[in-house]
């Protein structure tokens, strides 16, 4: 392939939200544009079952649904799309470089929009049982439970939807929160309080993942008595915080916790370098804010370019 080829307007890592919006926006100011993502278009939200407050959509939609029509879009507008994990990126020149498993691109500009993983407990048997009995996706992963006693680790929004999505198919949903009260937003925190089929260990810790070739149980601690029991289920799936993934980052601000520092127009402390959705230090992570940083880090670097 010609050097050419691998030139671009802009490059953007990640394909979720905030990338294919400004993917979009980017093409429809003539901008040769490059999307770089190591896994599906959409980003996480594809393992959604049903995205309920994107505006536009009364009835919400499928989240890898919602995922396909960004890509689609983008790929309309003329976005090229390329399969790949980034391997390292060096930022601090008039050319960008990226360095992919498919390929090495530069960009007069770049949009990093790499969002986040889950955050793991670090205790004994997580690493182990993962993929046999602890996941970290109950839309992926709940089929596999029917009937089943289904353990749900953290307080937040995710792990208060997720529990209730889980009673579809579990017989009984056990959440373990470390403290008295939840952290959802409480028309959640109202609906999962109601269900017959959810339990909730308050004050409650995990230290341990117990089973073999698979998940049999896990050791709580009660953080009030220091109490250590054994509860017996088949499923974990932990929902205890998110990780930014800026691993592979080295020349743009970054606070302590590894999210990118912005300003409002998403530029980075690097010119020309942006960044976009969950990976940048902000109070509100959804979809509908992902994509509003999308279109401005797009149009910022429109004006960098001009």
């Amino acid at each position: 392939m010609a050097e050419q080829d691998h030139n671009y307007d802009m490059l953007v890592l990640g394909a979720g939200p905030a990338g294919l919006a400004a993917a979009i926006y980017a093409c429809r100011a003539n901008l040769r544009v490059l999307v770089c993502e190591e896994k599906l278009s959409g980003g996480e939200i594809t393992a959604t079952e049903q995205l309920d407050n994107y505006p536009g959509f009364p009835e919400g939609i499928n989240g890898m649904e919602f995922g396909q029509r960004l890509e689609q879009q983008a790929l309309r507008f003329g976005a090229n799309i390329v399969s790949g994990s980034i391997e390292k990126v060096v930022l601090d020149r008039e050319w960008k470089k990226v360095i992919t498993t498919a390929g090495e691109y530069r960009g007069r500009t770049v949009v990093i929009a790499t969002g986040t993983r889950p955050r793991s407990l670090g205790v004994p048997g997580e690493e182990k049982l993962r993929g046999r009995g602890i996941s970290f996706c109950a839309t992926c992963d709940a089929p596999f439970f029917r009937g089943k006693k289904v353990a749900v680790i953290g307080g937040g929004d995710a792990a208060v939807e997720e529990a209730l999505y889980l009673t579809r198919f579990a017989g009984n949903v056990l959440l373990v929160h470390r403290r008295d009260m939840l952290r959802a937003i409480s028309y959640l925190q109202d609906k999962l309080l109601r269900h017959p089929n959810v339990e909730i260990l308050w004050d409650t810790v995990v230290k341990e993942f117990t089973g073999e070739q698979k998940l049999e149980g896990i050791l709580v601690q009660n953080i009030q008595d220091d109490s250590v029991t054994e509860v017996r289920v088949d499923g974990a799936f932990l929902y205890v915080g998110r990780i930014a993934n800026t691993a592979f980052l080295n020349s743009v601000e970054m606070d302590a916790s590894g999210y990118i520092i912005t300003n409002e127009e998403m530029e980075t402390s690097v010119p020309g370098v942006y960044a976009a959705g969950d990976v940048r230090r902000k109070f509100l992570r959804q979809v509908v804010t992902a994509t509003a940083d999308g279109a401005i880090a797009a149009m910022m670097a429109v004006r960098y370019l001009q």
